[in-house]
């Protein structure tokens, strides 16, 4: 696990996240941004869906199953209006072909539920923001 990122500007709405060896790049869609990389908020939604990914694919491949046509369709839907903005409803579909053994529906979705991500919204970390300046 990656202990410490450091953002910085991309210019105009463009920020960056160093992760380790690798630059995260984000952006905003016009006409604020110049839509050039996801925005944030798009990268926060699909880390759910690619860390329930992991699992699934890492399960279908330890049992010797075939990952082809294998997928997940994430939805978001909004909460209703009077409890305010944002998403309400996160629903990841498991989409599997026509030969996925029936045995283990039950044991991929229990597998999916593994996610760090999805257990981290589920008891979520004390975000401390704060100001330092350098000397």
């Amino acid at each position: 696990m990656i202990r410490e990122m450091t953002i910085t500007s991309g210019g105009n709405k463009k920020v960056n996240a160093q992760a380790g060896e690798f630059v995260i790049k984000t952006d905003q869609g016009p006409p604020s941004g110049d839509g050039t990389a996801p925005e944030p908020f798009s990268l926060f939604l699909s880390s759910i869906g690619t860390c329930a990914g992991i699992y699934v694919f890492s399960f279908c491949q330890k049992r010797g199953i075939s990952t082809d046509g294998v997928k997940i369709v994430q939805t978001m839907e909004p909460k209703p209006k009077e409890e305010g903005y944002g998403v309400g409803k996160i629903t990841l579909d498991i989409c599997l072909p026509a030969d996925f053994p029936d045995k283990y529906r039950s044991a991929l979705i229990k597998s999916a539920g593994l996610c760090a991500v999805k257990k981290h919204l589920e008891n979520p970390p004390v975000i401390d923001i704060l100001t330092t300046k350098s000397e």
